[in-house]
């Protein structure tokens, strides 16, 4: 046997916060009234050896504390009774009473009565096959009625109320959530172990910095594929849904722009800018994000120009130009991106236009002549002039790009590259740091989750809880703490 050395100090002596309080911003913190109330509703008139309240407390301390299975969290209750008490279970076992009853003695015919030794104390912590079937309840609202999602909803619009910058900056990322299915097909039944899902494929590509040559890389899997709507600037989700893994994302997006601003119009008309990756690049979108909510589309652009590249004169090392009006001979043209140029028609000198800003009246972004802005001496103004029909006197050439008039996948308000671009862009990082966060501390790396409505109900959990536990620091005042899952709550004593 071990022998433990006493230790001169006692940890009881030691002030320090329980790591339950970061339970506790979950389970107080969550709209989950109505939820529990249709819980009750399906367990009737049944035993209540394990109460509603804590059987659903339970989930989400096993969402809380990062379990990957039932069985990991039924264990840690067994092993935890402060956790135990905490959702809401009776620590001691369930003891019962001895039951009496009247039995007619088959020789006299009287009655007797006979008392029966009441049953073995039953565990305080719920078995498997119970938590499995209150587990089962809690999915099938979520399946016909979508109550574990809607606390997203509800608590979309507590975070807004607390912060009043909350849902200023949008973004959206998709990401592949594989199911615990291996996505083969039985002989038998001709149908995988999980057949609401099916084979999804995202290929991403570039060009090597080093030695100039392009890449690609496909990754496939089987399941799902989980599209994330999320604040950029707090990183913390405001919408999701979850799709087959081969649905595509642009379709999914606007659809999901368009039920986001329907059931919260207070958020669109705070948000001021959307992010997205290339892969969303859709002159669709774009006019959708400003023409109907004026929100502004901070989405990379997809280089799809291919024809020039045919061109035997093509120089590689120079991005595609094309003419900014091709009905007409003139000097100005654009990039793929959105930048706009002049090239000097003595000279051929390209030179990029200087931008003057959006204007919204006229919903059009306006540059002006670079020559006339930096004082450059230019060979050839009176022809560019000439070509574009005006006559600008000193302030130079005036150019101005109607959105409505023009390719809505390449000019935005927000000029690609531009400084203001860039900064609202970088912030989609937030994204991918949010879905770092669903698959290592959510558990969904590596998990055992087969069924579209399983998955549904585990995933929705996810950013559930984390905007819970983000509106129990905010109320709480540690607003830096906010995007926290494990770091410890500072003692307020």
């Amino acid at each position: 046997m071990a022998t433990i050395e006493p230790s001169l100090f006692d940890w009881r002596d030691v002030e320090a916060c329980s790591d339950l309080d970061r339970f506790y911003l979950a389970r107080d913190h969550l709209p989950d009234a109505r939820l529990l109330q249709y819980l009750e509703v399906m367990r009737g008139p049944g035993r209540d050896d394990y109460p509603v309240a804590a059987m659903w407390n339970a989930l989400i301390a096993g969402v809380v504390f990062q379990h990957p299975s039932l069985e990991a969290l039924l264990r840690e209750l067994a092993r935890n009774p402060a956790l135990l008490q905490a959702c809401g279970f009776a620590v001691l076992p369930i003891q019962r009473k001895p039951v009496t009853q009247l039995v007619r003695d088959p020789a006299s015919g009287r009655l007797q009565a006979v008392r029966e030794a009441p049953a073995d104390p039953q565990a305080a912590v719920p078995t498997s096959w119970s938590f499995s079937r209150f587990l089962a309840n809690v999915i099938e609202l979520e399946e016909t009625l979508g109550m574990v999602t809607e606390m997203i909803g509800a608590l979309r619009e507590q975070l807004m109320a607390a912060l009043p910058d909350f849902g200023c900056h949008l973004g959206y990322d998709g990401k592949a959530i594989e199911s615990h299915s291996t996505g083969r097909t039985s002989r038998t039944t001709g149908t995988t172990s999980a057949p609401d899902a099916d084979w999804g494929q995202h290929e991403t590509g570039g060009v090597d910095a080093r030695t100039g040559k392009a890449w690609s890389k496909v990754k496939s899997w089987f399941g799902y594929g989980l599209h994330l709507i999320a604040d950029t600037r707090y990183e913390i989700p405001v919408a999701m849904h979850l799709t087959p893994a081969s649905h595509a994302e642009q379709p999914e997006l606007r659809a999901m722009i368009k039920e986001l601003f329907a059931e919260t119009p207070a958020l669109a008309q705070r948000c001021g800018d959307f992010s997205a990756d290339r892969g969303l690049d859709s002159a669709e979108t774009k006019a959708l994000l400003w023409d109907e909510y004026g929100i502004r589309p901070l989405i990379d652009t997809r280089e799809l120009w291919r024809e020039e590249k045919q061109h035997p004169d093509d120089d590689p090392s120079k991005p595609i130009t094309r003419p900014l009006f091709p009905e007409r001979v003139d000097t100005i043209v654009h990039t793929e991106k959105g930048s706009v140029h002049c090239i000097c028609p003595h000279t051929g000198v390209q030179r990029d236009l200087a931008f003057q800003g959006f204007e919204a009246d006229r919903n059009a972004l306006k540059y002006r002549c670079p020559a006339a802005a930096y004082g450059l001496d230019c060979q050839g103004r009176d022809a560019c002039h000439q070509a574009g029909g005006v006559s600008p006197g000193d302030y130079g050439r005036i150019v101005r790009i109607r959105l409505d008039e023009h390719d809505r996948r390449i000019f935005v308000p927000t000029p690609h590259g531009s400084p203001s671009w860039r900064r609202g862009y970088n912030r989609r990082s937030a994204l991918e740091r949010i879905n770092n966060r669903i698959d290592n501390s959510f558990g969904f790396e590596r998990h055992f989750i087969r069924g579209r409505a399983k998955m549904t109900t585990r995933v929705g959990l996810a950013p559930a809880v984390m905007m819970a536990m983000a509106l129990g620091h905010v109320r709480q005042g540690r607003i830096e703490q906010m995007r926290s899952l494990v770091q410890p709550i500072p003692s307020t004593g």
